[in-house]
C-alpha cells in the first residue's frame, strides 16, 4: 500500500512537471522565444520604441519609513527619477519593486504606484507599513535536529532544551542591519554576538559583517551508527569551543550578493571522546585550532524569498579549512531552486542541493551531510547521513487552499493589526544519494534514498511558516514530520 502512494504521489509530480513544460515553450508570460532573446541582449539598457511617447518618472515619493532610510528603499528600486518608460513597462517595474522591498523583511505591507500625472510626467508613490524590529525574546529551543526527534526518540525530554536570552534587533540604525546577541543555558552554554551591515559606502554596494561565539557542552554526538546520532552526556563539560569571523559584502545591482569571509574556530573535546572515536579528530587529536576562508555567490530572483511561490534562486559556496595535517578540507556547494506557476493558485517547485569535501579522508566532525541543519529529505527525520560527496533532488505541486486575515482592532497608541494567513497543500517527492568512503555500521549511504508525501503549510506574519508533512521513505516507514521557520 505505501509503495503504491509512493508511486502515485510521484507520477503526480511527473505530470506537473510535464504540463509546466509545455506551458513554458512560448517563454515567460506567453512571450515567443525570439521575442524574449530579442529583449535580452542587453537587459541593463532601456530602449523607447520609435513613434511612442514615455512617461518620466520625476518624483519618487517615500511614505510610512518611520525608521528606514530612504536611501534603503530607494537602493531596491529598478528605476530612478529621470527615467523614462512607456507606461506599461513602468507598471511592471512597480511590482518587481514591491516584490524587491518586501524580500528586505522590513516591511509587513508594500505598494508601489502612480501617484499623480503632469502631462507625460508621472510621480511614483512607495507606500510600506514597517515591521516591529526589535525583539528582546525568551530563548527555549530543543536541542536536537528536528522537533519529531526531541519529542518522540528523546521523549520531550526538558533536559535537552537550551533557554535563555534572545535580542534581535532588525534595521538597527535603518540601514538594514542586523544586530544578534543570543546567551544561552541548560543542555549547553553559549554567548553569540553577530553584527551585520549590508552597506558601508556611499554607492551601496559594500557590505561588513562580524561574528562571534563561544560554547560549551555536557552532551555531545561523537559517532553515527545505524544512521543514527551517538551521544555522550557526562557531569563536566565535554567539548568548548570559539569561533571569530568578518565578513565583506558585494552586491553591484540587486539579485545577486557576493561575500568573502575569514574565520578562525578553536574545537577542543573531553580524552573520553577520543578514546570512543579516535577519527573524531584529525590524528587523534583532542583540539583543533584552524582558519577558515570562504567565498559565496547568492542569486535572488523569487516573488517571495521566505516562501516563493514563482521564480528562481540559487547559491555556490567554496570553502577552505586549515592549512596544514591537522585539518585540511576543501568544500564546494551549490543550491538551486525553481518555481513555476501551474494554475491560477498553483505552482510547481524544485529544489536541488550537492556537494563535495576533498580530500575524502575526512575526519567524523567534518562528514555531517544529510539530516543536519536544513539539508535533509522528508521521510528521514529521525536519521542522518554521513559522507564527503552528495546531494537530493527534491519535486513537489502546491496549491493555496485557503488565505484569509485576522483583524485586530488598534487604540489611541497602537495602530490596527492584520495577520495573514495563507495555507497551502502539497504533494511533493525526493531523491538523494550520499557518499562515504568509510560508512561503517550505516546503511543509508552509498545508495539512491528516496520518499514522498502530503503536506500542509501555514504562512504567516513575520515570515512564520509551519509545515505538516506526511512522509514514506524506501524502508516502509510513515509518519507525520514538523517544521518551523521564522524570523525567531
Amino acid at each position: 500500500m505505501q509503495r503504491t502512494i509512493k508511486y502515485c504521489l510521484w507520477l503526480l509530480l511527473a505530470l506537473a512537471s510535464l504540463q509546466n513544460l509545455a506551458a513554458q515553450e512560448g517563454g515567460p508570460e506567453g512571450k515567443p522565444k525570439k521575442e524574449k532573446e530579442k529583449q535580452e541582449k542587453n537587459p541593463t539598457e532601456y530602449v523607447v520604441p520609435a513613434g511612442e511617447s514615455p512617461f518620466v518618472v520625476r518624483n519618487i515619493v517615500i511614505t510610512g519609513n518611520r525608521k528606514t532610510r530612504p536611501s534603503i528603499i530607494l537602493r531596491e528600486l529598478s528605476f530612478k527619477s529621470g527615467d523614462a518608460y512607456l507606461l506599461q513597462d513602468l507598471v511592471k517595474k512597480f511590482e518587481l519593486a514591491r516584490q524587491q522591498l518586501m524580500n528586505l523583511a522590513l516591511f509587513h505591507e508594500v505598494v508601489v504606484a502612480l501617484k499623480s500625472f503632469d502631462g507625460y510626467n508621472v510621480d511614483v508613490l512607495v507606500q510600506v507599513r514597517e515591521r516591529w524590529y526589535i525583539f528582546p525574546v525568551p530563548y527555549f529551543r530543543p536541542v536536537d535536529r528536528n522537533l519529531n526527534q526531541w519529542i518522540v526518540e528523546q521523549k520531550a525530554s526538558l533536559k535537552r532544551v537550551d533557554y535563555g536570552l534572545k535580542l534581535l534587533y532588525n534595521n538597527a540604525t535603518g540601514r538594514n542591519d542586523k544586530l544578534r546577541f543570543t546567551l544561552i543555558s541548560g543542555y549547553s552554554r553559549q554567548l553569540l554576538l553577530n553584527y551585520d551591515r549590508p552597506y558601508i559606502d556611499k554607492s551601496m554596494k559594500w557590505g561588513l559583517s562580524f561574528g562571534v561565539s563561544v560554547g560549551k557542552n555536557r552532551e555531545m554526538n561523537y559517532n553515527t551508527i545505524d544512521d543514527k546520532q551517538v551521544f555522550l552526556k557526562d557531569e563536566g563539560y565535554l567539548r568548548n569551543s570559539a569561533r571569530v569571523s568578518a565578513e565583506v559584502s558585494y552586491r553591484k545591482a540587486i539579485r545577486t550578493r557576493h561575500r568573502l569571509g575569514l574565520a578562525y574556530e578553536m574545537s577542543e573535546v573531553a580524552d573520553t571522546i577520543v578514546k570512543l572515536n579516535p577519527n573524531y579528530f584529525p590524528g587523534g587529536r583532542k583540539k583543533i585550532v584552524f582558519p577558515e576562508l570562504y567565498y559565496n555567490m547568492s542569486y535572488y530572483n523569487l516573488d517571495y524569498i521566505p516562501y516563493p511561490t514563482k521564480g528562481y534562486a540559487a547559491e555556490i559556496t567554496f570553502s577552505k579549512k586549515g592549512f596544514d595535517r591537522s585539518f585540511n578540507s576543501w568544500q564546494m556547494g551549490v543550491k538551486g531552486s525553481g518555481n513555476w506557476t501551474i494554475g491560477k493558485k498553483s505552482f510547481f517547485s524544485i529544489n536541488a542541493f550537492g556537494t563535495v569535501k576533498l580530500p575524502f579522508s575526512q575526519p567524523y566532525y567534518n562528514r555531517r551531510l544529510l539530516g543536519y541543519s536544513d539539508m535533509f529529505m522528508q521521510g528521514y527525520e529521525y536519521y542522518v547521513v554521513d559522507g564527503v560527496a552528495g546531494g537530493y533532488l527534491k519535486a513537489s505541486v502546491t496549491k493555496r487552499l485557503l488565505n484569509f486575515n485576522i483583524n485586530f482592532k488598534g487604540t489611541k497608541k497602537i495602530a490596527p493589526l492584520r495577520i495573514p494567513v495563507n495555507i497551502y497543500g502539497r504533494i511533493y517527492g525526493n531523491t538523494g544519494y550520499i557518499y562515504d568512503p568509510q560508512p561503517g555500521g550505516n546503511t543509508l549511504a552509498n545508495k539512491m534514498l528516496f520518499s514522498s508525501g502530503l503536506g500542509l503549510d501555514i504562512v504567516t506574519i513575520y515570515d512564520f511558516t509551519l509545515k505538516l508533512d506526511w512522509s514514506f521513505n524506501q524502508l516502509g516507514q510513515n509518519a507525520l514530520y514538523f517544521h518551523r521557520k521564522s524570523v525567531f
